[in-house]
């Protein structure tokens, strides 16, 4: 996967540091190329200081084993994506793969189980059965290590909250990309599980996503950018970095009616609580 087109502009910087909850540097991205010390001194310099760096497949996830070990400001997840798993599994491949999956999950600084869920955007029904599987062998998996889930829910919104329903949710669930509604926003908060918003919550014809935001208590509040996709007004388009966070948070900020300085205290704070110590 890549987004191409020339890089945004940096962003003004926060007045105190944030936590980026989701992001893929491992992808291609961009006319012109930028290493990963290149992003996440930008980052830095944007008030973005932390990131958690997601591997969704065989290919990503070794990769995301390996980089946490080299960059001091990146923690790791990793899992099968929903499109993947069902992918493998109709080559007959997937117990191999998620059997390296929950060994990597095993790392020290790997903290995330995920992201795994259901997607029914992309994968037609005869492959659901095999995301839900997936999804299932996941949610035991951080369950038995005791590590945090993020989850991937695309048009699938009633399904998910059926499995963790039934199966039970992990102790630190977390929705990446929350795509719900207000209603949804309220349940999840009210079980205990994290919303995490990503640049879609600052386009302009989000209305129900921001109000979702809007009533969402801020102690369950994440950021992330999911770079280097889902860049954020006004650079929707281009690619992400986790510099462009710092866009988001301002939009949560005006949606709560707070000052940046509170969003980023509590999400840095929410940040470590569920992942430790960088």
């Amino acid at each position: 996967m890549t987004r191409r087109g020339a890089w945004p502009a940096a962003p003004e910087p926060l007045p105190a540091p944030i936590v980026d909850n989701h992001c893929h540097l491992d992808f291609p991205a961009g006319d012109e190329a930028r290493s990963v010390e290149d992003r996440l001194a930008e980052a830095e310099a944007a008030g973005v200081t932390r990131v958690v760096q997601i591997g969704c497949d065989l290919e990503s996830a070794r990769w995301t084993a390996d980089a946490v070990a080299r960059f001091p400001q990146m923690l790791g997840g990793v899992a099968l994506h929903p499109n993947d798993a069902a992918v493998l599994a109709s080559r007959g491949e997937y117990d191999d793969a998620f059997a390296e999956i929950a060994r990597l999950a095993r790392g020290e600084r790997i903290r995330v189980v995920g992201e795994t869920g259901l997607d029914y955007f992309r994968t037609g029904p005869e492959g659901r059965d095999a995301q839900l599987r997936a999804f299932r062998d996941h949610i035991a998996l951080a369950k038995e290590l005791d590590k945090p889930l993020q989850i991937h829910d695309r048009d699938a919104h009633a399904d998910v909250i059926d499995v963790l329903m039934s199966d039970g949710a992990p102790e630190t669930t977390v929705f990446h990309c929350f795509s719900g509604d207000a209603a949804m926003a309220r349940l999840c908060a009210d079980r205990g599980w994290y919303l995490s918003f990503a640049g879609t919550v600052t386009f302009t014809n989000a209305t129900l996503l921001q109000a979702a935001a809007a009533v969402t208590p801020l102690s369950r509040i994440l950021i992330e950018t999911d770079a280097p996709f889902l860049t954020p007004h006004p650079h929707r388009g281009a690619p992400n970095s986790p510099a462009l966070a710092a866009h988001t948070v301002r939009a949560i900020a005006r949606l709560h009616e707070r000052p940046v300085e509170d969003v980023c205290a509590v999400v840095w704070d929410t940040s470590h609580e569920l992942y430790g110590p960088w």
